[in-house]
């Protein structure tokens, strides 16, 4: 598999600026997990969503902000799973919720 090393130094570098402490060697490190791990979560996410039987489309609740939307008060979740976090360095893996288009509205701006 290819990786976007442009992308995997950024993240390194983004990381070292954002936390004072992180030697520039961890960040790297925790970037590269994240970079390993975005296949597995997609084909995760996909087998999910397929299992589930959701056809529109899905993210999760900070997804949809980054989007410019928000989740609709009192919507549930369509599926979950688990996916994996590289970003701390240890791959840990978190549930993550996954809400629908039908779930969501455009954040008004004032």
């Amino acid at each position: 598999m290819k990786y976007n090393l442009s992308k995997i130094i950024k993240a390194a570098w983004t990381n070292f600026r954002k936390i004072s402490c992180l030697p520039l060697g961890e960040a790297l490190h925790r970037a590269w997990i994240s970079a390993k791990a975005e296949e597995a979560n997609r084909l995760r996410i996909e087998a999910a969503k397929a299992a589930a039987g959701v056809l529109e489309d899905a993210d999760t609740w900070h997804g949809w902000k980054m989007k410019g939307y928000e989740v609709i008060h009192g919507s549930r979740a369509l599926f979950g799973t688990e996916l994996i976090w590289g970003s701390r360095g240890d791959g840990a893996i978190y549930k993550a919720r996954f809400f629908g288009r039908s779930q969501v509205k455009e954040i008004a701006t004032a």
